[in-house]
């Protein structure tokens, strides 16, 4: 593994900038590449003095965001065209798209802003934003700050840890685990303050 480890940050090292920006943009659009195939050897150049951290996080949040707005657009032309023809194979009915739709409509900033963050979910979570027709300037604005928070997470696990497999997989693993009992936290204090909002 270790061998791959290097083969992959060669790779990095090859294609430079660009190649870190059409890994993560690859990585947000429908294509679940993990980001960290490219972000955790790109953290280990960093160490080793071969890239620059901030333009790397840079190149990775704009990926990120290009790759998100992709999956946006495809989603906002045609994307309830798709599911209500080939929805009923994946228990999807208008009923249940309208009701996506009007969720996003009212949640949609804190839905992707956590999306960003949550493991499975991230790649995907352009599409329901897409489909609600979200404004796009909001989507923007918390895609960018999930994909920033993530992306230097990644950077600096490679920066500290980079050659260590054993070591990636369990801080990975906790990490995740923090991440999700984070956005639980987050998004119960959403809940706490539209219902008191409510209440007056």
């Amino acid at each position: 593994m270790y061998e791959l480890f290097l083969k992959i940050v060669e790779l990095v090292n090859t294609f430079g900038y660009l190649g870190i920006f059409l890994m993560t943009f690859i990585e947000s659009t429908f294509i679940p590449i993990p980001a960290e195939i490219t972000l955790i050897p790109a953290g280990y150049l960093i160490n080793k003095g071969e890239m620059n951290f901030y333009l790397v996080w840079l190149v990775s949040i704009c990926g990120t965001l290009c790759g998100s707005i992709l999956n946006y657009y495809i989603a906002a032309s045609v994307g309830r065209h798709i599911l209500l023809k080939y929805g009923k194979y994946f228990f999807i009915d208008e009923r249940k798209l309208t009701k996506i739709e009007s969720f996003f409509t009212d949640h949609g900033a804190i839905s992707t802003f956590t999306g960003r963050l949550l493991p499975g979910l991230k790649h995907f979570i352009s599409f329901p934003a897409g489909l609600a027709k979200m404004d796009l300037r909001v989507f923007c604005i918390y895609t960018t700050l999930g994909g920033l928070i993530w992306c230097f997470i990644l950077l600096m696990l490679g920066y500290l840890i980079g050659q260590n497999e054993k070591l990636i997989a369990k801080y990975l693993k906790d990490i995740n685990y923090i991440i999700i009992a984070s956005v639980a936290v987050i998004v119960a204090t959403y809940i706490w303050y539209k219902r008191k909002r409510k209440r007056y």
